[in-house]
C-alpha cells in the first residue's frame, strides 16, 4: 500500500520491540483494507519470536485514529458489505486479544470510535493530554456494537454507557486517564516516547512465558468474542443501510 492510500508497518529493533504503526491521509481513519492489514500484521508479531514486546502506534501528530472511513460506510449497498467491514474492527481486536505479545498503545491525540476500540485493545496505553475520546457511532445512526465489548472491559459498564449515549461530547484525557483507558498521560509527545521506550526495554527483558501468561490472565473471559464481536457486526452492518446513517455521513461530510 502507498502513503496516500494509507500504509501498515512493522519494525522490530535490536531489543526485541516490535512497532506497529498505521496510517491514512484521513486523519488515520481506517478502510477496510487498512484494517485487514492492521490485524494480520498484528497477528505475524504475535507470532515471530523475534518480537518480545509490541509498540502499537499512528503516524502524525494530533490525530491517533479517526475510527472509520466515512467513503467506505457511505458506499455500504447491502447487508454482506455491511458485515464485513465492522468484521474488519471486530478482527482487529480480537487479534490483540489473542496476541501473544503484551501491546503497548501510543495514543498521541485524538480517538474517535473504533480508534477508541484499539486504544481500548492494548495492555498499556500511553497518551498525550491532546488524546481526546469520543464514541460517535449513535450519532450516525449506529452505535458503538463492536468496539462495545473492548472499551467496557476497561472502563466498565457505566463510563461505556456515558461515552457511547452522549456521542457529540469530547471526554478529555484525563477522563480517560481516571477511568483506566490510558494508563499514563503526558505533556508532548516527546515525554511520552521516551516512557514507552523505557517501558518497552523492560518488557522486552521480561520471561517470555511469564508475559504470555500474564496476557492470558488480562483476557479471561473474554473466550467467547470470536463469536459476540461478529454478532455485533451483524447490528452494525443492517443499521448503516439505513437512510439516517447515509444522510448523517453526508452531512458530516459537506462540513
Amino acid at each position: 500500500m502507498t502513503k496516500k492510500n494509507g500504509y501498515v508497518n512493522l519494525k522490530t529493533d535490536k531489543a526485541g520491540i516490535g512497532t506497529i504503526e498505521f496510517y491514512h491521509p484521513q486523519s488515520n481513519s481506517l478502510p477496510g483494507e487498512l484494517l485487514s492489514k492492521l490485524a494480520t500484521t498484528i497477528k505475524l508479531a504475535s507470532e515471530k519470536n523475534e518480537v518480545r514486546v509490541i509498540v502499537l502506534k499512528s503516524a502524525g501528530d494530533r490525530t491517533f485514529c479517526a475510527g472509520a472511513s466515512f467513503q467506505e460506510l457511505i458506499e455500504i449497498k447491502n447487508l454482506k458489505q455491511g458485515i464485513d467491514f465492522f468484521s474488519g474492527f471486530a478482527n482487529v481486536i480480537n487479534a490483540c486479544r489473542k496476541c501473544k505479545k503484551i501491546i503497548i498503545g501510543r495514543v498521541q491525540g485524538k480517538a474517535v470510535g473504533g480508534g477508541v476500540g484499539i486504544a481500548s485493545s492494548v495492555d498499556y496505553c500511553f497518551a498525550t493530554k491532546h488524546s481526546s475520546i469520543k464514541l460517535s457511532e449513535l450519532a450516525l445512526g449506529i452505535g458503538p456494537f463492536v468496539v462495545g465489548p473492548a472499551v467496557e472491559r476497561k472502563i466498565g459498564l457505566s463510563a461505556m454507557s456515558g461515552l457511547a449515549i452522549n456521542a457529540e461530547k469530547w471526554f478529555s484525557s484525563e477522563w480517560a486517564l481516571q477511568k483506566g483507558l490510558y494508563s499514563e498521560v503526558f505533556e508532548d509527545n516527546d515525554q511520552m516516547d521516551n516512557a514507552i521506550e523505557e517501558l518497552a526495554a523492560i518488557i522486552s527483558k521480561s520471561h517470555v512465558d511469564a508475559t504470555v501468561k500474564l496476557k492470558e490472565i488480562f483476557w479471561s473471559g473474554t473466550e467467547h468474542w470470536d463469536k459476540l464481536l461478529f454478532t455485533r457486526a451483524k447490528i452494525s452492518g443492517k443499521l448503516i443501510l439505513s437512510d439516517f446513517s447515509k444522510n448523517a455521513i453526508q452531512k458530516i461530510q459537506k462540513k
